[in-house]
């Protein structure tokens, strides 16, 4: 399993959102190219970063500071927020990021991310699908969580069939600490064998971890507030 340790920034500064409201929000006092290379230091591979102002603006606007990011570190980058066009996409992998996640874009045209994937190839593009349960289905929600479409996570899923990678949120557990949706997390495992699955929302312990059957896990508010050691759940996944 991949730890993809992670960053939220807003204005430059690393924040952690509670359940993606941006009126809920925790600002913590590290430097952001200083926390690559704690996690750096750590053994870490991957780092997950993404630009909170982009998301909220529906385009990247934290570019010159992640590019800058990117040539500070020796860790592969994964990306996401505001991303909409393949122009946009184009210039942060020339920028040296390793991947640039795509959400809601993939639910409202997946056609048009089929094309992107197709052009820069699954290995530079992460899907980003968050999903509310409503009666038991995990329909996809987007812009910002606000909205919940009437697709379900294995339609979406299944539009996007060059797709290799795959971020998937279960929005009632993100920033809670309340341990992922394992349920949810082993049936995409099970019905999208295609896919590398990333967990995301709810790690708060080691042994979260050691459950979780994903390709990989982003591990966020648990690191910031000290309830998971990074070094640790290194060397637990690599055990």
């Amino acid at each position: 399993m991949i730890i993809y340790p992670a960053m939220d920034l807003m204005g430059g500064r690393i924040v952690r959102l509670r359940q993606g409201r941006f009126d809920d929000s925790t600002t913590y006092s590290q430097d952001p190219k200083t926390a690559l290379g704690c996690f750096a230091d750590a053994g870490a591979d991957w780092a997950h970063v993404v630009d909170l102002d982009g998301a909220r603006a529906g385009v990247p606007v934290q570019h010159d500071l992640i590019a800058e990011l990117a040539a500070s570190t020796s860790l592969q980058l994964q990306v996401g927020g505001g991303f909409r066009t393949r122009e946009q996409v184009a210039r942060m992998l020339d920028a040296g990021v390793s991947r640039v996640v795509i959400g809601s874009l993939a639910v409202k045209q997946p056609e048009l991310v089929q094309g992107w994937i197709e052009h820069f190839g699954p290995e530079r593009l992460t899907l980003s699908l968050d999903v509310r349960l409503t009666d038991g289905l995990p329909l996809v929600a987007v812009s910002g969580w606000s909205d919940t479409t009437g697709t379900t996570l294995w339609d979406a899923a299944a539009s996007l069939p060059s797709a290799r990678h795959m971020l998937l949120t279960d929005i009632g557990r993100d920033g809670m600490l309340a341990g992922p949706n394992f349920e949810l997390l082993d049936e995409a495992v099970d019905r999208l064998p295609h896919l590398r699955v990333q967990a995301s929302g709810g790690v708060s312990s080691l042994a979260d971890l050691q459950r979780l059957k994903t390709d990989g896990a982003i591990v966020g508010k648990a690191l910031w507030e000290g309830l998971i050691s990074l070094e640790e759940a290194l060397n637990l996944v690599d055990a």
